[in-house]
């Protein structure tokens, strides 16, 4: 229980085991706790397999993990959970021939094979319709931002700086309120912010240490819309939080529990979800089904490609190394085409 607990493997790092309690907690704190808490989940269920089929799961051959994977990938698990589950099982066993579970050829091989026969399926049309949610953005219960309650006001904001910035939840998450971090325009209409180290993401890149986020008044094809302005949100928001805000981090709770607090990045993402569907209810429209958070960098960055926007300026604002990764993962076709009706039948039909 103790080495299930400390997420350590039972072989490589038994030494530690012996070691003083500020040492273990030190050693403990290596992964973050969200990562621990999913690699025990992954372990619970590696166990309870193997206790099913009397092997002990901490000293099993490959061949017997290669079973449980393939039992996963049967039931319909993708290729890149089963990678998380090799991850959380090298975290809690000795090496195999020398080398983590995760590095075996026999595991590597698998992934591989895995991946080959379910690929990711490649989404081309935009799961979600921007021009309604924006519609939406401008009507209550988002509107007047003035009397807004927090809730719409919170969605809201962490929308508009979704779709303005192109930022990932990570990057979002990293965003702080203190003042060596957020700078506001000489004329209101202007913000550049930088990540708070104490929030940055796990996978940090060069670039994002040192590459602020400079958000403009959001202007559309008629012209200025004043309720879509991200700067006017966020100064909103901040000015909104600021009585009982309890850290620096950007965006805090504000129900009733731990109200204040930083939130976390899976919170983050639940709110530009719920923005989504709270503006295509204010429409009258049924929200879109399955709608993910990371949809939001896709449409930003396909968009701003269709108005013209180079792709080096859109990977720059992304933070990607190459145009590549625009291409293969995130261009979506986002052009609104009219009916066949509108198209076969004269204007003043």
């Amino acid at each position: 229980p103790d080495k299930l607990k400390l997420g350590l493997a039972t072989g490589g790092n038994q030494s530690v085991m012996g070691c003083s309690e500020g040492v273990k907690h030190t050693v403990l704190n290596a992964r973050a706790q969200s990562t621990r808490a999913m690699y025990a989940n992954r372990w619970k269920l590696f166990t309870a397999w193997f206790s099913t089929h009397s092997l002990d799961p901490s000293g099993c051959p490959v061949t017997a993990v290669l079973e449980f994977l393939q039992h996963l990938l049967d039931e319909g698990r993708s290729p890149a959970t089963l990678k998380v589950c090799v991850a959380a099982f090298s975290a809690h066993r000795a090496p195999v021939e020398g080398v983590s579970l995760g590095a075996h050829k026999l595991v590597v091989a698998f992934l591989k094979g895995a991946q080959r026969l379910h690929p990711r399926p490649r989404v081309v049309s935009a799961p979600w319709d921007l021009h309604i949610v924006l519609d939406g953005l401008c009507l209550p219960p988002f509107e007047p931002l003035e009397h807004a309650d927090i809730k719409w006001l919170s969605l809201k904001t962490v929308f508009l700086l979704a779709i303005t910035s192109a930022k990932r939840v990570g990057e979002l998450h990293a965003l702080s309120v203190s003042a060596p971090c957020m700078r506001w325009g000489p004329n209101d209409n202007q913000v550049t912010m930088w990540p708070n180290p104490c929030f940055l993401p796990k996978v940090q890149s060069p670039q994002f240490a040192n590459q602020p986020i400079t958000l403009a008044a959001f202007h559309s094809d008629e012209g200025s819309r004043l309720p879509l302005c991200p700067v006017r949100a966020l100064r909103r928001y901040v000015s909104a939080t600021a009585q009982w805000r309890t850290t620096d981090q950007l965006f805090v709770r504000f129900g009733a529990c731990r109200k204040g607090a930083g939130l976390s990045k899976q919170r983050l993402a639940h709110w530009v979800t719920e923005a989504i569907s709270g503006a295509y209810h204010s429409v009258g429209k049924a929200a879109p089904t399955s709608v993910r958070c990371h949809s939001t960098c896709a449409i930003a960055t396909s968009r701003a490609a269709l108005k013209g926007i180079s792709l080096v300026d859109i990977c720059s604002a992304a933070m990607w190394s190459s145009p590549c990764t625009f291409s293969r993962f995130y261009r979506l076709n986002v052009v609104s085409l009219p009916p066949v009706s509108a198209a076969v039948l004269p204007s003043d039909a």
